[in-house]
């Protein structure tokens, strides 16, 4: 078990891609609130900005998560992006939900139910070919 999680990516490999994220992410909507107006396209680009900067927050979170919790198959690389950027769109739309004021508890526990199950099926889809090295 202990070579297993040897095997497991460390969040010192993916630390330039996050502080990248929550730069250009954070740093995004910080110079959009300050220096634009809200008109279409700026809206758009603060949706564009959340999924960075949630995108570069929830990173450490699903590595700690794989840390914590191992299983028999590393993941890749293209897997915890993935499941990071999840999360970021899973945030910019409960807030696009909540700025058309649609936003509810249980339209927001279905997305996420739907998510997780989306991500369950790719996941099965990878396991299919995955071949021991």
């Amino acid at each position: 078990m202990d070579a297993e999680h040897n095997q497991l990516p460390s969040i010192k490999s993916y630390l330039p891609l996050i502080v990248v994220l929550l730069f250009i992410g954070f740093g995004g909507l910080f110079l959009l609130f300050n220096l634009t107006e809200p008109t279409l396209w700026p809206r758009w680009l603060f949706f564009f900005m959340v999924v960075l900067g949630v995108t570069g927050l929830a990173m450490p979170v699903v590595l700690f998560i794989y840390h914590r919790f191992p299983t028999g198959h590393t993941p890749s690389q293209r897997v915890i992006l993935r499941q990071s950027l999840w999360a970021g769109i899973y945030a910019a739309f409960m807030i696009w939900l909540s700025l058309g004021q649609v936003f509810k508890l249980g339209v927001a526990a279905i997305v996420f139910v739907g998510i997780v199950l989306l991500e369950i099926v790719l996941r099965f889809g990878e396991r299919s070919f995955w071949r021991r090295p």
